[in-house]
């Protein structure tokens, strides 16, 4: 039984250059990693993360069009109130503040990337280990 894994979320994305901006200048994610595709079937790709999480993000720009629900949540559990500074820094950075109705309004502050999809920074904490 696997017990432990690394994990790759994968999502296409329109512009890296405007998603680096909302995950490395707005939310504080380094880049881990970059890649020009330059053959058939390769594409361009950043990857963001912090490198001391078990987590990275990775967003490929394929020519395939975003097509996020409001239901394509990425939720980090901060343990912590949101930071106003941090939403700010993050609606400069090219993202919108949405309602993500009322259990996420009242855990924390749900802010739309500049592809639909939207973010979660949760004030309240979570382990798998419970």
């Amino acid at each position: 039984m696997i017990e432990t894994a690394s994990i790759r979320l994968a999502r296409p994305c329109r512009d890296l250059a405007v998603a680096e901006r909302f995950y490395v200048n707005g939310l504080g994610l380094g880049v881990l990693w970059r890649g020009e595709g330059h053959g058939p079937g390769e594409h361009d790709i950043l990857m963001v993360g912090w490198r001391s999480a078990g987590w990275h993000l990775e967003l490929v720009a394929a020519g395939i069009e975003p097509t996020p629900t409001e239901h394509d949540l990425l939720v980090l559990y901060l343990g912590e109130p949101v930071d106003d500074g941090l939403v700010a820094r993050l609606e400069a950075a090219g993202g919108t503040r949405v309602d993500q109705g009322p259990y996420w309004n009242r855990w924390g502050v749900s802010v739309r990337d500049p592809d639909g999809y939207r973010l979660v920074l949760s004030s309240r904490e979570w382990s798998n280990a419970q």
